[in-house]
């Protein structure tokens, strides 16, 4: 039953979210592993075919809140590009469209958009800024 719905549920997503007018494009994938995490799969019993670590692209306008485009599946450049020929085929405008620093999506957004894209790419930064002290001082901002 919950495959049916699912099944349902992604064609009406497909037949229904088209031509649509997005403000800005903000896309993420979304981590989770199928019955085992990737590491594992090779000491898992009867780990099926799809085993894994598994990605969840999703490409969300940020002013409506839809869900413009998604697919899971793997994280390598043959999924950003064939998620992102899904969204631009979605898409009725030349809407800002943001990303996190995957490099797969460089190629992907190139050949779905061509030069007819606002894109950028957030890269985020983890850690200590270079010369700071690793831990807070009593609750206060880290000094230098």
């Amino acid at each position: 039953m919950n495959i049916d719905a699912g099944r349902a549920c992604a064609m009406y997503h497909d037949e229904h979210v088209r031509n649509v007018k997005a403000s800005v494009i903000q896309c993420d994938g979304i981590w989770s592993f199928t019955y085992a995490k990737q590491k594992n799969i090779k000491t898992a019993t009867a780990a099926p075919e799809g085993a894994g670590d598994t990605w969840t692209w999703t490409a969300i306008d940020s002013g409506s809140k839809l869900i413009v485009s998604y697919m899971v599946g793997g994280r390598d450049s043959e999924y950003a590009i064939g998620f992102m020929d899904d969204l631009h085929d979605r898409l009725t405008n030349r809407a800002p469209l943001t990303t996190d620093g995957h490099k797969a999506y460089l190629e992907a957004v190139e050949g779905a958009f061509g030069g007819d894209v606002d894109y950028a790419q957030l890269i985020k930064l983890y850690g200590n800024a270079p010369g700071s002290r690793s831990v807070p001082l009593k609750g206060g901002p880290t000094r230098p």
